[in-house]
């Protein structure tokens, strides 16, 4: 039953919002005869959307370790494929709202949520944004973190557009070229030279934090 649950208010959350929906209705729709059932086992939203996190993130964080295993990168290219594949593949699961879930999160700004995860679901992002600013050399902070946390970002929207295309039967484009000419942008905007106006307004602008990624 708590799986149900779980899986309910993905997809409620994803089509309402986390203010569209209350804990009862994620209870009726999930088809338990307790309106008080969420409550009683998740006690609040922000707890049911934890373990949304918790169902989710170990099998998408195991995935990119056997990706990094078998493919060993090396490049730019290849590290952003063994990050963001299995997003992109969980977007292709019938009845996934995952991807759907989380670009609703990153859209209304629920920053705290993402910042409450376990330190071992939150690494495998963590160790990634590391690498890839160690890659990004031409870039000075807060930029490199910023496009960093642009292409998770990016990323995640991307597969969400796909994944609600194909919940209402649209077409889309074959998954591997979808994902081929998503990874060659997302790359082309890591590498991007920094224009000469943009270093001048960086220059001039305050020093600033680099900007956090929000984790798929």
């Amino acid at each position: 039953m708590k799986q149900q649950i779980v899986l309910t208010a993905e997809r409620l959350f994803a089509e309402h919002g986390l203010e569209g929906v209350s804990l009862r209705q994620i209870s009726a729709a999930a088809g338990n005869g307790n309106n008080t059932a969420v409550q009683y086992h998740f006690g609040t939203k922000e707890r049911l959307v934890q373990e949304i996190f918790e169902y989710r993130l170990p099998g998408l964080n195991e995935r990119r370790r056997l990706l990094i295993a078998r493919q060993r990168p090396d490049d730019l290219r290849t590290w952003v494929e063994c990050h963001m594949l299995p997003v992109l593949e969980q977007g292709e699961q019938e009845g996934s709202h995952y991807l759907s879930f989380v670009a609703m999160l990153q859209q209304y700004g629920h920053r705290d949520l993402f910042e409450r995860l376990p330190p071992e679901l939150a690494r495998p992002t963590t160790d990634f944004v590391e690498r890839i600013g160690t890659m990004l050399p031409h870039l000075p902070e807060p930029l490199r973190g910023h496009r960093v946390a642009q292409v998770l970002s990016f990323g995640v929207h991307a597969a969400s557009q796909r994944e609600r295309t194909r919940a209402h039967g649209g077409r889309v484009l074959p998954f591997a070229v979808h994902v081929g000419d998503l990874l060659d942008g997302l790359v082309g905007f890591l590498n991007a030279p920094l224009s000469a106006a943009t270093a001048a307004v960086l220059g001039e602008s305050e020093a600033s934090e680099p900007v956090l990624p929000l984790h798929p």
